[in-house]
This record gives structure tokens, sequence and C-alpha cells, in this order.
């Protein structure tokens, strides 16, 4: 299956974890995401520690936190889940009223803030809401990577032109540069760039490569 359609199918049916302590809590919110018909509850968790392994585990699209939880509370939780995956969305669920926690809520990353005890069409339109954004932004990510890998096949093929037509001139420099520029850069690029590079002593940037080359040597 390609990472595309499991991203479509991710955002057809909206995989939710919900974190909060109070077992009514729990209960409630599960029930209100029921009304939601492509909302799929992989994990139902009451503390931030178990938070952040289900998000490992389940790898949900969107995370419902509580902040005042034991173990860890939510804030921290949520830090730690988008440093690991920046793409999911967190939504404080909190009885806190004040500014400043909403303000924490926002700096951590937390997308939208809910205040207990809250209405199933709250919930819903929140949801709704952030789910909408999530597959906007998917959408123009694929869209973004699609167009690195035909500029990446582009870059390849003028680059086995240029090695061809054994040109060392500025556009072939400039090709072989952005191609080194990748981590996966394949060897006969790095040693074409090299060569164009003694050509025009620039030893400097020799230098550099020459490392990158002794380790894929």
């Amino acid at each position: 299956m390609s990472d595309q359609t499991q991203t479509a199918q991710q955002i057809q049916r909206l995989r939710v974890m919900v974190a909060d302590d109070v077992t009514e809590t729990r209960r409630s919110t599960r029930l209100m995401l029921t009304l939601i018909p492509n909302v799929e509850i992989v994990a139902i968790v009451k503390n931030g520690r178990e938070a952040v392994e289900a998000a490992r585990q389940h790898k949900p699209d969107i995370a419902l936190m509580d902040i005042n939880m034991p173990h860890m509370n939510g804030l921290r939780a949520i830090e730690v889940m988008l440093s690991e995956r920046p793409d999911m969305a967190c939504i404080i669920i909190s009885a806190e009223r004040d500014t400043e926690t909403l303000l924490e809520a926002m700096a951590v990353g937390a997308r939208g803030y809910l205040t207990k005890p809250f209405t199933s069409e709250q919930l819903i339109e929140t949801v709704g809401r952030i789910s909408r954004s999530l597959k906007n932004e998917r959408s123009r990510a694929e869209q973004a990577a699609n167009m690195r890998r035909q500029r990446d096949i582009y870059l390849v093929e003028l680059a086995n032109e240029y090695v061809k037509q054994r040109r060392t001139d500025d556009k072939a420099l400039l090709v072989y540069e952005e191609l080194a520029a990748r981590p996966d850069c394949e060897l006969q690029w790095l040693m074409s760039l090299a060569m164009i590079y003694v050509l025009r002593k620039e030893w400097g940037k020799l230098k550099d490569l020459a490392a990158r080359l002794e380790e894929q040597s």
C-alpha cells in the first residue's frame, strides 16, 4: 500500500485518542465521538505517560488531552508526542479556564481547546475543523513530495546527459551540487562533482567532498 493511500485512509477514518484521568470524562467523550461517522477511537488512556506510549503504538491523527493528569501532565505529553509526530493534532479538554493555561496550550502546539463540560456539538465542530485542516496539510505535503520526486528524476536525467557529454560547465556544476546535497546521493555524482572541483581548483569544496567520498568508498 502506498503512503498516499495510507494517508487517504487515515484521514477518511480519522484515528482519535482520548487521554483523561477522570473515568466519566473518558466515557462521555468516547460516546460523543461515536456520533462522528469517520472517527475510529484507537486508544483511551488515563495519564500523560500512557498517552505518549499509546501515540507511539497507535499513531492517532488527533489526541484529545486533559491537562491535569498524574505521572505526566497533558501539556508535557503533548510536547513529547509532537516532537515525535509533528503532523498529529492535539486538542485540550480541560476544566481550566484561565488565559494563561490557554496560552501554555498554544505554546506547546495544541490546535484546539475545549472547556469542560463541553457539548457533543462543540466536540464535533472542533474535531471536524481540525480534520479538515489535517486533510489540507497532508494534501499539500503530498503535492510537495511529488514535486520533489519529479525534480529528483529530472536532475538525474540531466546528470546522465552531462556525464555522456563530459560537461564541466556551470550548469553541470549546479546539477551535481544539487544531487550532492541529498544525503542518499549516489557515488557517481559525488565523483563527477569532485572532478569539476579539481578542474576549477576549488580545494576547499573538494576537501569537504572528499570526506563523503571516503565514507562511501
